[in-house]
């Protein structure tokens, strides 16, 4: 009897589901228990969202679904609203190396989608978007993420943003990663290298999008103060958390006089690869934002997906998403970009734990 090449994959990909797993518990030894995410009575009518790669998609779909609440977007290296309309195929090329085989969707498309979408009640309506403001940026050396991707996110905005809402940023020599001056050991400008934090001269991404969405601010502190707050992101997932792709922990930073007081609120998505349980704190220390934040009384959270490989411990699902990567394309489901999308409703669920009025 012979075992088949199928078969022998599916051991394979077990033993290393499995050696994951065992590595991720090992680096979870000597952390203290997952606290509860804190009730600070936080102020969600100026809500902004952030995120680079998957989680620049990620951005843009919470921003659309919820652009009643949301008021402004920072995109890096991302895309449309729903580019790939379900498909990992399309999502692989036309939504990132759109070429005349595999072309990325019209603007009219994108629209009569999104308008679907909105008329069916599955997300806001869309004349939401006028008020909002958006910073995209692209880099000149990014082999990901094609230019003229952002360009087309860029026109599908300016369906209803006016043009001084909507600022686009390309920086030559910059690679496909966050860009910072916060992380001490950045990879330099055009890498495209774990942790995928890049420092390209003085330009400090987070500092930017915070500004261009909030308004004047004041300078950011040197480093932030104290450590950001690791907790248990399952109680805010439909069902298991590893079924919806999504990690037990997540992070949020909640300056000293957000603990006392209203405070904006700001959500950062992080890119493919750059999950805790595959760079640790290293995106949530060092994209940028917990300085500004400091200085300007904003939480800001950092939602965490789960990578995976197929099976995992714990799951019946068969879910494939390796590299860590926010559900863009539907691989959590068909619902993914909309309000019912698992992901999406977990971090609105965490975002009204955040405006709950404090515990006496």
């Amino acid at each position: 009897m012979t075992i088949t090449n199928t078969v022998l994959r599916t051991l394979a990909r077990t033993a290393l589901v499995f050696l994951l797993s065992t590595g991720s518990a090992r680096a979870a030894e000597g952390q203290p228990p997952l606290q509860a995410l804190p009730a600070l009575g936080a102020e969600l009518s100026g809500l902004t969202v952030s995120g680079i790669s998957s989680g620049a998609y990620m951005a843009v779909q919470f921003q659309v679904a919820h652009s009643k609440l949301v008021r402004g977007a920072g995109v890096l290296a991302g895309g449309p609203y729903y580019c790939a309309e379900g498909s990992v195929r399309r999502a692989l090329t036309a939504c990132m190396s759109p070429s005349w085989w595999a072309a990325l969707p019209s603007l009219t498309d994108l629209r009569a989608q999104a308008e679907a979408f909105a008329k069916a009640g599955r997300i806001d309506p869309l004349e939401h978007l006028r008020d909002d403001r958006v910073w995209l940026f692209s880099g000149g050396k990014d082999s990901v993420v094609d230019r003229t991707v952002m360009e087309r996110l860029a026109a599908f905005y300016g369906q209803w943003m006016a043009p001084t809402a909507i600022r686009f940023v390309e920086l030559p020599d910059a690679g496909h990663a966050m860009i910072s001056v916060a992380d001490p050991e950045a990879n330099t400008c055009s890498s495209e290298q774990s942790p995928y934090i890049n420092r390209c001269g003085d330009l400090d991404a987070a500092g930017e999008i915070l500004r261009h969405l909030l308004g004047p601010l004041q300078p950011p502190l040197a480093t932030a103060k104290g450590d950001p707050l690791r907790f248990d992101q399952s109680p805010f997932v439909d069902g298991k958390a590893i079924d919806g792709g999504l990690a037990d922990e997540a992070y949020v930073y909640v300056p000293q006089a957000c603990r006392s007081s209203s405070c904006r609120v700001h959500v950062v998505f992080h890119g493919c690869r750059q999950t805790t349980a595959q760079i640790g704190r290293r995106f949530v220390d060092g994209a940028g934002y917990n300085r500004w934040a400091e200085s300007n009384q904003i939480v800001v959270l950092y939602p965490q997906v789960a990578p995976r490989y197929g099976v995992a411990i714990g799951s019946w699902r068969w879910l494939n998403n390796p590299f860590g990567c926010w559900d863009w394309w539907g691989y959590t489901g068909s619902d993914y970009a909309t309000q019912d999308g698992v992901q999406i409703k977990a971090v609105r669920a965490m975002l009204e734990r955040l405006a709950s009025p404090r515990q006496p």
